[in-house]
């Protein structure tokens, strides 16, 4: 069982959902960033999906845009997003960490090279937002060589011929989005619970849901209705909601809260 299938049992076994928290890799800057990981992996977070700097961010919203600029202003990258999960390894850390991100900087390395070096880093899994099922292959089998896994994501307009096709690719678990649109623009609207267990079903892998979570209180509605629950751009707003010396604390004082909000 992979690491990352193990964290959702052992949520559910416990009652409680997973918290998944994204955080943009580079943001302050690459040192800060890889103590405000650790914070989080700390405060109880059960996954970290890492953000991994791209100049042209199309899924994300104003925030994590920003965070990018920041991030690639600062010299992050690709290559040195998987040198971070290196050091946090080396650190003691265990979260499972999802590599977030565009399909461009994984396509110039070359993804058997990118296979190669997420392994070396302790890479759980891979998930490009703008690599559809149609095309997921081609990432998806150098990865498996190496044991890392590919997260797809589903959206409210997905059909249900795209839903079957998930089993395929046996993730450890399927990032449901709650609206169509950008991240962190608009409050996440109420998931039906039929199409989650739908979801859930066709893929065989528990769901997380995520975009527009913001608060304790949301978080704690769709643990209720979900196996895990996404929270990005409230985590990334705190990160540059004050001076870069007391991000760590600002994003593991609401790791925490959230990590609360799980329990069902």
């Amino acid at each position: 069982m992979s690491r990352l299938r193990a964290v959702f049992d052992k949520a559910a076994a416990e009652h409680h959902a997973a918290l998944v928290a994204y955080l943009t890799f580079g943001d302050p800057d690459p040192i800060t960033s890889v103590a405000i990981i650790e914070a989080a992996c700390r405060a109880g977070a059960d996954v970290i999906e890492l953000g991994v700097p791209f100049s042209d961010p199309s899924a994300d919203g104003p925030s994590i845009q920003r965070a990018m600029e920041r991030a690639l202003a600062a010299g992050g990258s690709l290559p040195s997003a998987l040198d971070a999960v290196k050091t946090l390894r080396e650190r003691g850390i265990t979260t499972p960490i999802v590599l977030f991100g565009y399909y461009n900087p994984i396509f110039v390395m070359g993804p058997e090279a990118f296979a190669h070096r997420a392994a070396a880093s302790g890479v759980d899994a891979v998930l490009t937002v703008d690599l559809p099922i149609d095309e997921l292959a081609e990432l998806a089998t150098p990865l498996a060589a190496k044991n890392i896994a590919v997260i797809p994501l589903v959206a409210p307009t997905s059909t249900p011929d795209r839903i079957e096709r998930l089993a395929q690719f046996a993730p450890p678990f399927v990032y449901y989005i709650s609206l169509v649109g950008v991240t962190g623009v608009r409050a996440a609207q109420p998931v039906d619970p039929a199409r989650l267990a739908l979801i859930k079903q066709a893929a065989s892998a528990p769901v997380a849901v995520g975009f527009g979570i913001r608060t304790a209180v949301d978080a704690h509605a769709f643990a209720l209705a979900s196996d895990g629950v996404v929270v990005g751009t409230a985590l990334v707003d705190r990160v540059a909601a004050g001076p870069a010396a007391g991000a760590a604390a600002r994003v593991s004082e609401f790791v925490a809260e959230l990590a609360a909000a799980m329990k069902r």
